[in-house]
């Protein structure tokens, strides 16, 4: 998913500053991306390349990326930055190979463990479609997430941060139904009205206003400290009367701990795997734990309706 550090495609960087870069980006593009020799580019490029977007253009600034990374290296400097991103080496169409395939990976164990949510918890349980719904809206958001960093553009980036922004969103959601919810209807359903609000008022102010990198990370990070503290707060209040509350206090401080990894921010190791990926693969074991807490509280939900006791 989205990143927590500057990484916008427009965002300019130490490596797409340099002359050399500038320079050689120009005389690439005046050269091979126009006429005969343009026309020769797009009979040679691969049918997988052109249907991922990449253009002439970016064919050149990638080649020259490299260029200047070699330069830089050459001279003994550090490896620096382009257009906000680190310089990875690409696969077939994939810009970043290593977080493509990790965002892929957490999509498809969302998706496995769906399935066995759906075979194991009867559509009777309380959280039933509440889950499904929170399912389905992470489904959405790793999907972008792999689309993105298969191929970076705006449209591409813009539904990568706002699918993260609504996962966190609805994962309140989710903490407020199971929490308030089940036994005050209407303090989830106005809940859920201020989230939407909250969701509309984010992406209309990043889409039209000013894409700002610090203050979506800001308000991803305070909402995602909400949802912290509240499961928490309910996991120790009932860490006496249900036996897996554990396994929820355990996700929510993984997933909060994992997402510290992108701090580290390295130059990419083989020029695959970054701070980010890694980040990525660390989370997909995260989801067997979720769902597994998920699908024994809503067995417990559903057997304490059947035997009329008072939801905590």
């Amino acid at each position: 998913m989205a990143r927590f550090q500057n990484k916008g495609t427009a965002q300019s960087s130490q490596g797409d500053k340099e002359p050399v870069y500038r320079d050689c980006v120009k005389q690439c593009v005046r050269t091979n991306c126009t006429g005969a020799r343009l026309r020769g580019f797009q009979s040679a490029q691969p049918q997988y390349m052109a249907l991922t977007g990449w253009t002439c253009r970016d064919d050149c600034r990638y080649q020259c990326m490299w260029t200047t990374v070699g330069l830089y290296q050459a001279e003994g400097y550090r490896v620096p930055q382009f257009h906000g991103k680190w310089p990875f080496a690409r696969f077939l169409c994939f810009e970043e190979p290593a977080s493509a395939l990790a965002s892929l990976l957490n999509g498809l164990a969302c998706l496995l463990m769906l399935l066995r949510y759906r075979s194991t918890v009867p559509r009777q349980s309380p959280m039933y479609h509440t889950i499904n719904a929170f399912s389905l809206v992470s489904l959405n958001a790793w999907f972008w997430s792999t689309v993105f960093h298969t191929r970076d553009t705006y449209l591409t980036e813009k539904m990568d941060y706002f699918c993260a922004t609504a996962v966190i969103l609805y994962s309140i959601y989710l903490c407020c139904v199971r929490t308030l919810g089940l036994r005050r209807p209407g303090v989830s359903s106005m809940v859920g009205v201020l989230l939407i609000l909250a969701f509309t008022s984010h992406v209309s102010y990043l889409t039209f206003i000013s894409f700002d990198y610090g203050y979506n990370m800001a308000a991803n990070a305070s909402i995602g400290m909400v949802n912290l503290l509240w499961w928490l707060c309910w996991c120790w209040q009932n860490r006496r009367t249900l036996p897996y509350w554990w396994k929820c206090g355990l996700v929510v401080l993984l997933l909060h701990g994992l997402a510290l990894l992108e701090l580290l921010d390295f130059p990419p190791l083989l020029w695959v795997l970054d701070a980010h990926a890694v980040w990525h693969l660390s989370t997909i074991p995260v989801h067997f734990l979720f769902y597994s807490f998920l699908i024994d509280d809503s067995l417990y939900l559903l057997n304490t309706e059947k035997m009329g006791v008072k939801v905590e």
